[in-house]
């Protein structure tokens, strides 16, 4: 009866007719196939290989397991069916819940007053003065509520 075996850590320039190649001295070989990005054409770096015989498949298995090419060191298992209702672990979480558009810390900007938040919950320029502008503080005994361009 035939084997599938996957095939991991291929390097990316091995195809088909490659991996044909490589596992051609374990006997009568049924399907081989390099999985490809659909959208850039290139290898996904695994596949799969069909050998008719399970004791050639068992004899590939072992050594071709940690074989190195080009650099790298073939990863080689029986294959098993993807099933969708296997647990996954939980996906890295890069910065939680920021949320969209505006929200957060009072939205963008309003067309009334001065410009002082960008950007609504995206942060980092909450309370910086414009350029030119002379941030308001209590050290500013000069009366001037921002505008050191037209000092008196």
């Amino acid at each position: 009866m035939a084997k599938k075996l996957f095939v991991g850590n291929l390097p990316f320039s091995v195809n088909d007719v490659k991996m044909k190649e490589l596992f051609a001295a374990y006997g009568e070989l049924g399907e081989t196939m390099v999985v490809i990005n659909k959208y850039s054409g290139r290898s996904k770096g695994f596949g799969f290989v069909t050998i008719n015989d399970d004791a050639q498949a068992e004899k590939a298995k072992a050594e071709m397991n940690g074989k190195e090419i080009e650099g790298r060191k073939l990863m080689v298992n029986d294959a098993t069916p993807f099933d969708p209702n296997k647990p996954r672990p939980e996906r890295r979480s890069f910065g939680g819940d920021r949320g969209g558009f505006g929200g957060g810390r009072g939205g963008g900007r309003s067309f009334g007053g001065p410009r002082r938040s960008f950007g609504g919950d995206r942060g980092g320029f909450g309370d910086k003065p414009r350029f030119g502008e002379k941030k308001n503080d209590s050290s500013d005994t000069e009366g001037n509520e921002g505008d050191a361009q037209f000092n008196d």
